[in-house]
Protein backbone atom coordinates (compact mmCIF):
# COMPACT_ATOMS: atom_id res chain seq x y z
CA UNK A 1 0.00 0.00 0.00
CA UNK A 2 0.72 3.86 -0.39
CA UNK A 3 0.32 7.05 0.55
CA UNK A 4 -0.77 8.20 -2.79
CA UNK A 5 -4.40 9.16 -3.86
CA UNK A 6 -6.11 6.37 -5.68
CA UNK A 7 -7.54 7.23 -8.70
CA UNK A 8 -10.38 5.34 -10.42
CA UNK A 9 -10.56 5.40 -14.39
CA UNK A 10 -13.48 4.85 -16.13
CA UNK A 11 -13.22 3.53 -19.09
CA UNK A 12 -16.47 4.95 -20.58
CA UNK A 13 -17.45 3.79 -24.26
CA UNK A 14 -16.02 0.39 -24.74
CA UNK A 15 -16.52 0.93 -28.55
CA UNK A 16 -14.48 4.39 -28.53
CA UNK A 17 -11.29 5.36 -28.00
CA UNK A 18 -12.04 5.63 -23.80
CA UNK A 19 -10.37 1.79 -23.37
CA UNK A 20 -7.68 2.90 -25.53
CA UNK A 21 -6.44 6.43 -23.40
CA UNK A 22 -7.29 5.36 -19.98
CA UNK A 23 -4.53 2.34 -20.63
CA UNK A 24 -2.35 4.58 -21.90
CA UNK A 25 -2.72 7.26 -18.73
CA UNK A 26 -2.50 4.32 -16.01
CA UNK A 27 0.67 3.40 -17.98
CA UNK A 28 2.19 6.87 -18.17
CA UNK A 29 5.18 7.45 -16.22
CA UNK A 30 3.80 10.79 -14.32
CA UNK A 31 0.47 9.57 -13.51
CA UNK A 32 2.01 6.73 -11.90
CA UNK A 33 4.33 8.88 -10.20
CA UNK A 34 1.69 10.79 -8.75
CA UNK A 35 -1.14 8.56 -7.87
CA UNK A 36 -2.32 4.71 -7.95
CA UNK A 37 -4.51 4.67 -11.09
CA UNK A 38 -7.06 1.50 -10.99
CA UNK A 39 -9.22 1.03 -14.14
CA UNK A 40 -12.58 -0.33 -14.13
CA UNK A 41 -13.41 -2.23 -16.87
CA UNK A 42 -14.04 -4.99 -18.36
CA UNK A 43 -10.45 -6.92 -18.21
CA UNK A 44 -11.61 -8.13 -22.30
CA UNK A 45 -12.49 -5.30 -23.63
CA UNK A 46 -8.94 -3.99 -22.29
CA UNK A 47 -7.47 -6.96 -24.00
CA UNK A 48 -9.48 -5.97 -27.24
CA UNK A 49 -8.45 -2.41 -27.04
CA UNK A 50 -3.96 -3.21 -26.29
CA UNK A 51 -4.05 -5.75 -29.29
CA UNK A 52 -5.56 -3.98 -31.79
CA UNK A 53 -3.24 -0.54 -30.28
CA UNK A 54 -0.32 -2.38 -29.82
CA UNK A 55 -0.26 -1.50 -26.69
CA UNK A 56 1.74 -3.69 -23.76
CA UNK A 57 0.36 -4.27 -20.74
CA UNK A 58 -0.05 -6.76 -18.33
CA UNK A 59 -3.47 -6.47 -15.86
CA UNK A 60 -3.83 -7.65 -12.13
CA UNK A 61 -7.80 -7.95 -12.42
CA UNK A 62 -9.53 -7.67 -8.73
CA UNK A 63 -12.47 -8.32 -7.50
CA UNK A 64 -12.43 -5.37 -5.42
CA UNK A 65 -9.95 -2.33 -4.87
CA UNK A 66 -8.99 -3.32 -1.48
CA UNK A 67 -7.52 -6.20 -3.24
CA UNK A 68 -5.39 -4.15 -5.69
CA UNK A 69 -1.72 -3.76 -5.69
CA UNK A 70 0.48 -1.12 -7.03
CA UNK A 71 4.46 -2.63 -5.77
CA UNK A 72 4.90 -3.81 -9.72
CA UNK A 73 4.27 -2.49 -13.17
CA UNK A 74 1.03 -4.35 -14.25
CA UNK A 75 -2.32 -2.07 -14.90
CA UNK A 76 -4.77 -2.79 -11.54
CA UNK A 77 -8.05 -3.65 -13.05
CA UNK A 78 -11.59 -3.70 -11.51
CA UNK A 79 -13.31 -6.64 -12.84
CA UNK A 80 -16.64 -5.07 -14.74
CA UNK A 81 -17.32 -7.51 -16.58
CA UNK A 82 -20.49 -7.55 -19.02
CA UNK A 83 -23.03 -9.69 -20.86
CA UNK A 84 -21.67 -8.56 -24.12
CA UNK A 85 -19.17 -7.02 -26.10
CA UNK A 86 -19.24 -4.31 -28.16
CA UNK A 87 -17.26 -4.46 -31.52
CA UNK A 88 -14.71 -1.41 -31.69
CA UNK A 89 -16.00 1.49 -33.91
CA UNK A 90 -19.94 0.64 -33.55
CA UNK A 91 -23.07 2.37 -32.01
CA UNK A 92 -25.16 -0.03 -29.83
CA UNK A 93 -27.28 -0.73 -26.85
CA UNK A 94 -24.47 -3.24 -25.37
CA UNK A 95 -21.79 -0.69 -25.21
CA UNK A 96 -24.50 2.24 -23.55
CA UNK A 97 -25.07 -0.14 -20.81
CA UNK A 98 -21.38 -0.95 -20.16
CA UNK A 99 -20.36 2.64 -20.03
CA UNK A 100 -22.72 3.50 -17.82
CA UNK A 101 -21.62 0.18 -15.76
CA UNK A 102 -17.86 1.20 -15.81
CA UNK A 103 -19.02 5.11 -14.94
CA UNK A 104 -21.20 4.35 -11.92
CA UNK A 105 -19.00 1.84 -10.63
CA UNK A 106 -16.59 3.87 -10.32
CA UNK A 107 -19.11 6.68 -8.34
CA UNK A 108 -20.01 4.08 -5.85
CA UNK A 109 -15.93 3.41 -4.75
CA UNK A 110 -15.61 6.95 -4.50
CA UNK A 111 -19.07 7.66 -2.41
CA UNK A 112 -17.59 4.52 -0.25
CA UNK A 113 -14.46 5.95 -0.03
CA UNK A 114 -12.87 2.85 -1.47
CA UNK A 115 -10.90 5.68 -3.97
CA UNK A 116 -10.01 9.35 -3.77
CA UNK A 117 -11.20 10.55 -7.11
CA UNK A 118 -12.79 9.30 -10.32
CA UNK A 119 -12.04 10.69 -13.97
CA UNK A 120 -14.06 9.23 -16.73
CA UNK A 121 -13.81 8.65 -20.47
CA UNK A 122 -15.85 9.49 -22.95
CA UNK A 123 -19.57 8.30 -22.99
CA UNK A 124 -21.10 7.94 -26.41
CA UNK A 125 -25.01 9.24 -26.03
CA UNK A 126 -26.54 7.35 -28.48
CA UNK A 127 -25.48 4.14 -27.55
CA UNK A 128 -26.76 4.96 -24.11
CA UNK A 129 -30.23 6.34 -25.58
CA UNK A 130 -30.12 3.02 -27.23
CA UNK A 131 -29.94 1.18 -23.80
CA UNK A 132 -32.93 3.04 -22.69
CA UNK A 133 -30.67 4.69 -20.26
CA UNK A 134 -30.97 8.56 -19.13
CA UNK A 135 -28.18 10.61 -19.75
CA UNK A 136 -27.84 14.19 -20.56
CA UNK A 137 -23.79 14.72 -19.64
CA UNK A 138 -21.47 13.59 -16.68
CA UNK A 139 -22.36 16.20 -14.14
CA UNK A 140 -26.44 15.44 -14.35
CA UNK A 141 -24.96 11.38 -13.92
CA UNK A 142 -22.72 12.37 -11.39
CA UNK A 143 -25.38 14.01 -9.21
CA UNK A 144 -28.14 11.56 -9.41
CA UNK A 145 -25.67 8.95 -8.52
CA UNK A 146 -24.68 10.61 -5.68
CA UNK A 147 -28.08 11.66 -4.57
CA UNK A 148 -27.05 15.63 -5.27
CA UNK A 149 -30.26 17.90 -6.76
CA UNK A 150 -28.94 18.41 -10.41
CA UNK A 151 -29.31 22.57 -10.25
CA UNK A 152 -26.47 22.51 -7.80
CA UNK A 153 -24.25 20.56 -9.71
CA UNK A 154 -21.96 22.47 -13.07
CA UNK A 155 -19.19 21.74 -15.07
CA UNK A 156 -15.58 23.55 -14.81
CA UNK A 157 -13.59 23.03 -17.74
CA UNK A 158 -9.81 23.14 -16.70
CA UNK A 159 -6.73 23.53 -19.69
CA UNK A 160 -3.56 24.04 -18.33
CA UNK A 161 -4.04 27.07 -15.33
CA UNK A 162 -7.16 28.00 -17.27
CA UNK A 163 -10.52 26.98 -15.57
CA UNK A 164 -13.99 28.19 -16.83
CA UNK A 165 -17.47 26.96 -14.80
CA UNK A 166 -20.89 27.33 -16.53
CA UNK A 167 -24.13 28.32 -14.90
CA UNK A 168 -26.04 26.53 -17.79
CA UNK A 169 -25.27 23.46 -19.77
CA UNK A 170 -26.83 20.33 -22.20
CA UNK A 171 -30.08 22.18 -22.80
CA UNK A 172 -31.90 24.69 -25.56
CA UNK A 173 -30.42 28.26 -25.52
CA UNK A 174 -34.20 29.21 -24.57
CA UNK A 175 -34.35 27.05 -21.40
CA UNK A 176 -30.39 28.16 -21.00
CA UNK A 177 -31.71 31.90 -20.31
CA UNK A 178 -34.68 30.93 -18.44
CA UNK A 179 -32.18 29.37 -15.74
CA UNK A 180 -30.10 32.24 -15.64
CA UNK A 181 -31.77 33.66 -12.09
CA UNK A 182 -30.00 35.38 -9.53
CA UNK A 183 -30.08 32.30 -7.36
CA UNK A 184 -28.54 30.10 -10.17
CA UNK A 185 -25.75 32.27 -10.99
CA UNK A 186 -24.61 33.39 -7.11
CA UNK A 187 -24.83 29.51 -6.65
CA UNK A 188 -22.04 28.51 -9.65
CA UNK A 189 -20.05 31.17 -8.01
CA UNK A 190 -19.80 29.80 -4.79
CA UNK A 191 -19.12 26.36 -6.18
CA UNK A 192 -16.42 27.44 -8.06
CA UNK A 193 -14.90 29.19 -5.29
CA UNK A 194 -15.40 26.02 -2.99
CA UNK A 195 -13.91 23.80 -5.76
CA UNK A 196 -10.96 26.42 -6.56
CA UNK A 197 -9.98 26.08 -2.73
CA UNK A 198 -10.51 22.51 -2.61
CA UNK A 199 -7.70 22.44 -5.86
CA UNK A 200 -5.09 24.45 -3.65
CA UNK A 201 -6.03 28.05 -4.46
CA UNK A 202 -6.22 29.69 -1.06
CA UNK A 203 -8.28 32.95 -2.39
CA UNK A 204 -9.60 32.45 -5.53
CA UNK A 205 -10.48 35.54 -8.04
CA UNK A 206 -13.41 34.67 -10.25
CA UNK A 207 -14.49 36.96 -13.47
CA UNK A 208 -17.95 36.18 -14.33
CA UNK A 209 -19.15 36.96 -17.57
CA UNK A 210 -22.23 38.39 -19.46
CA UNK A 211 -25.20 36.96 -20.88
CA UNK A 212 -25.75 39.33 -24.17
CA UNK A 213 -23.29 40.95 -26.44
CA UNK A 214 -21.00 43.31 -24.99
CA UNK A 215 -22.55 42.17 -21.35
CA UNK A 216 -25.29 43.84 -22.66
CA UNK A 217 -23.64 47.34 -23.01
CA UNK A 218 -25.23 49.25 -20.16
CA UNK A 219 -28.91 47.75 -20.97
CA UNK A 220 -28.97 48.60 -24.79
CA UNK A 221 -28.91 44.80 -25.37
CA UNK A 222 -30.49 43.30 -22.51
CA UNK A 223 -31.44 43.76 -19.18
CA UNK A 224 -29.90 40.38 -17.22
CA UNK A 225 -26.86 41.83 -16.35
CA UNK A 226 -28.15 44.50 -14.62
CA UNK A 227 -31.34 42.87 -13.02
CA UNK A 228 -29.74 39.18 -12.49
CA UNK A 229 -26.15 38.56 -12.82
CA UNK A 230 -24.72 42.02 -11.25
CA UNK A 231 -26.71 41.53 -7.89
CA UNK A 232 -25.72 38.19 -8.17
CA UNK A 233 -22.09 39.36 -7.96
CA UNK A 234 -22.62 42.00 -5.52
CA UNK A 235 -24.05 39.33 -3.09
CA UNK A 236 -20.82 36.67 -3.91
CA UNK A 237 -18.55 40.46 -2.69
CA UNK A 238 -20.57 40.73 0.32
CA UNK A 239 -19.81 36.96 1.44
CA UNK A 240 -16.05 37.94 0.86
CA UNK A 241 -15.83 36.17 -2.47
CA UNK A 242 -13.33 37.51 -4.97
CA UNK A 243 -15.88 38.17 -7.87
CA UNK A 244 -15.80 40.51 -10.56
CA UNK A 245 -18.28 41.17 -13.78
CA UNK A 246 -19.98 40.87 -15.67
CA UNK A 247 -17.76 41.13 -18.59
CA UNK A 248 -18.58 39.90 -22.34
CA UNK A 249 -17.70 36.59 -23.18
CA UNK A 250 -15.76 37.19 -26.43
CA UNK A 251 -13.47 39.08 -24.35
CA UNK A 252 -13.15 37.86 -20.94
CA UNK A 253 -10.86 35.24 -21.56
CA UNK A 254 -8.04 37.66 -22.06
CA UNK A 255 -8.11 38.35 -18.57
CA UNK A 256 -4.94 36.67 -17.09
CA UNK A 257 -4.97 38.13 -13.03
CA UNK A 258 -8.22 35.53 -12.43
CA UNK A 259 -8.25 31.56 -10.95
CA UNK A 260 -11.79 30.85 -12.97
CA UNK A 261 -14.05 32.10 -15.18
CA UNK A 262 -18.06 31.77 -14.66
CA UNK A 263 -19.91 31.75 -17.94
CA UNK A 264 -23.80 31.72 -18.75
CA UNK A 265 -24.09 29.50 -21.30
CA UNK A 266 -22.47 25.85 -22.94
CA UNK A 267 -21.00 27.73 -26.17
CA UNK A 268 -19.62 30.78 -24.20
CA UNK A 269 -17.21 28.66 -22.33
CA UNK A 270 -16.88 25.30 -24.38
CA UNK A 271 -15.98 27.41 -27.64
CA UNK A 272 -12.89 29.09 -26.03
CA UNK A 273 -11.44 25.69 -24.45
CA UNK A 274 -12.14 23.98 -27.48
CA UNK A 275 -10.10 26.58 -29.65
CA UNK A 276 -7.44 27.34 -27.02
CA UNK A 277 -6.76 23.40 -25.95
CA UNK A 278 -7.79 21.02 -28.59
CA UNK A 279 -9.06 17.70 -27.56
CA UNK A 280 -6.71 18.42 -24.07
CA UNK A 281 -9.19 19.78 -21.91
CA UNK A 282 -10.58 17.66 -18.83
CA UNK A 283 -14.16 18.95 -17.10
CA UNK A 284 -14.26 18.88 -13.14
CA UNK A 285 -17.98 18.34 -12.02
CA UNK A 286 -18.46 20.20 -9.05
CA UNK A 287 -20.84 20.61 -6.75
CA UNK A 288 -21.15 16.76 -5.53
CA UNK A 289 -19.60 15.29 -2.71
CA UNK A 290 -17.21 13.50 -4.51
CA UNK A 291 -14.08 14.37 -6.92
CA UNK A 292 -15.18 13.36 -10.76
CA UNK A 293 -13.50 14.95 -13.67
CA UNK A 294 -14.32 13.32 -17.57
CA UNK A 295 -12.16 14.70 -20.61
CA UNK A 296 -13.76 17.00 -22.75
CA UNK A 297 -13.87 15.45 -26.36
CA UNK A 298 -15.87 12.87 -27.90
CA UNK A 299 -15.77 8.68 -28.22
CA UNK A 300 -13.98 9.26 -31.49
CA UNK A 301 -15.42 5.79 -33.34
CA UNK A 302 -13.77 6.74 -36.45
CA UNK A 303 -9.94 6.29 -34.64
CA UNK A 304 -11.31 3.76 -31.74
CA UNK A 305 -8.33 0.42 -32.03
CA UNK A 306 -5.95 2.30 -33.99
CA UNK A 307 -3.78 3.59 -31.55
CA UNK A 308 -3.45 7.29 -32.42
CA UNK A 309 -5.84 8.67 -29.55
CA UNK A 310 -4.12 11.51 -27.26
CA UNK A 311 -4.80 10.44 -23.72
CA UNK A 312 -3.50 14.21 -22.78
CA UNK A 313 -6.83 15.32 -22.04
CA UNK A 314 -6.91 12.08 -18.96
CA UNK A 315 -3.53 12.64 -18.12
CA UNK A 316 -4.27 16.28 -17.10
CA UNK A 317 -7.31 15.48 -15.35
CA UNK A 318 -5.37 12.30 -13.49
CA UNK A 319 -2.97 14.67 -12.57
CA UNK A 320 -4.79 17.43 -11.41
CA UNK A 321 -7.47 15.32 -9.10
CA UNK A 322 -4.32 13.69 -7.56
CA UNK A 323 -3.33 16.51 -5.88
CA UNK A 324 -6.69 18.32 -5.16
CA UNK A 325 -8.52 17.19 -1.89
CA UNK A 326 -12.67 15.80 -1.34
CA UNK A 327 -14.86 18.95 -1.72
CA UNK A 328 -15.86 20.21 1.83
Amino acid sequence: MTNKAKIAIATGDPAGIGPEISLKTALDPAVRAACDPIVLCDPRVLEQHAKACGIKADFRVVPAIADADWSDGRINVLDCTQQELAPLGTVSAAAGRASIAFCGRAIKAALAGDVDAVVAAPQNETSIAQAGITFDGHPSFVARETGTPEDDVYMLLCFGETKIAHATLHRSVRDAIAAITRDNVARVIRTTDRTLRSLGVAAPRIAVSGLNPHAGEGGLFGQEEIEIIKPAIDAAVAEGLRVIGPFGADTMFHMTDVDAFVVMLHDQGHIAAKLLAQNAASALTIGTPILFSSVAHGSAHDIAGKGIASPAAMIEAVLRLSKARAPA
